[in-house]
């Protein structure tokens, strides 16, 4: 008899299983949701912060044999300090939307170098160095040079 009883409690379960009610099922949802837009979140801000090292930066030819080159003779590399300003202190804005923004921008220069063929030389890549800052000067003058004055009062400036 205590087999039966058993069996009876196993069947219940196991249709209570197969078929839960629409709270469960929405609950369930929603914790597995919960957990993947956490696993997500993780992820991209982990990918977001990686691209703002200094290996990944100069990870390319161009930025490795020229910019950093001549970044590693200024005060920004080297200074009585000891302080190091990297690439992403200067060029990646510190609150989460702009840098975020940014970062698309970024993005879609990567897909001109890498895709398009655009800067895949060192002669290219001089060619369009006037342009490219240019365009970062642009955006200092846009924004007061706002990543600038993370690090710099401006009565220093």
């Amino acid at each position: 008899m205590s087999a039966d009883k058993s069996q009876g409690w196993i069947a219940r379960t196991w249709a209570w299983l197969r078929k839960p009610s629409a709270k469960y099922s929405i609950l369930a949802i929603s914790s597995v949701s919960f957990v993947f837009g956490i696993l997500f979140w993780g992820g991209f801000h982990t990918g977001l912060e990686m691209t703002n090292t200094l290996e990944f930066c100069i990870g390319c030819h161009e930025m490795r044999d020229t910019v950093y080159q001549e970044y590693k003779q200024t005060i920004h590399y080297s200074n009585r300090t000891g302080v190091r300003a990297v690439c992403s202190d200067c060029h990646v804005p510190k609150d989460w939307m702009h840098k975020f923004v940014r970062k698309v921008g970024a993005s879609q220069e990567l897909y001109v170098k890498f895709v398009t063929g655009g800067i895949d030389t060192p002669a290219k890549f001089e060619a369009k160095r006037m342009e490219l800052a240019q365009h970062v000067w642009a955006t200092m003058k846009t924004n007061d040079s706002h990543e600038c004055r993370n690090c710099h009062s401006r009565e220093a400036m």
